[in-house]
């Protein structure tokens, strides 16, 4: 049998977060085919600093839950790539690897998956208030 081993990550994955906006770093953004093969997946993933509306910072370090973008339903990227300081419209290339160590708000909400309570960010975001405006 394999001996498995855990990281901090692996640990606090799962972790419910309380629902709230969270000041989250994007570290990573990669990219895999669908299950169905017809398009593909760009999925992120971060890390919490800190709750954007009060600053505390009880769930600071931990994991973000994965989330992804498909290629076949782009239009959930607009309020993305807004709180970035991007502005979308028609014709406009934008490389979502930039987004990578950027800091963006998203609202982190629970969900229930296969009968458990999980993390989930459901596509809200908006631009990073200033320090002073969390406090």
């Amino acid at each position: 049998m394999p001996i498995i081993d855990f990281s901090e990550d692996d640990v606090n994955r799962g972790r419910i977060i309380t629902p709230a906006w969270y000041r989250v770093r994007i570290d990573t953004v990669r990219e895999a085919p669908s299950k169905a093969g017809d398009s593909t997946n760009w999925i992120l993933d971060g890390r919490v600093m800190y709750n954007a509306d009060n600053g505390d910072k009880t769930f600071a370090n931990l994991p973000t839950p994965y989330w992804n973008f498909n290629s076949k339903a782009k239009g959930f990227m607009v309020g993305f790539f807004e709180s970035l300081g991007a502005e979308v419209k028609p014709g406009v290339r934008l490389e979502l690897k930039n987004a990578e160590g950027k800091e963006i708000d998203v609202f982190i909400e629970n969900d229930m998956y296969n009968g458990q309570l999980v993390n989930r960010i459901n596509h809200k975001y908006r631009k990073p208030r200033t320090e002073s405006s969390a406090a």
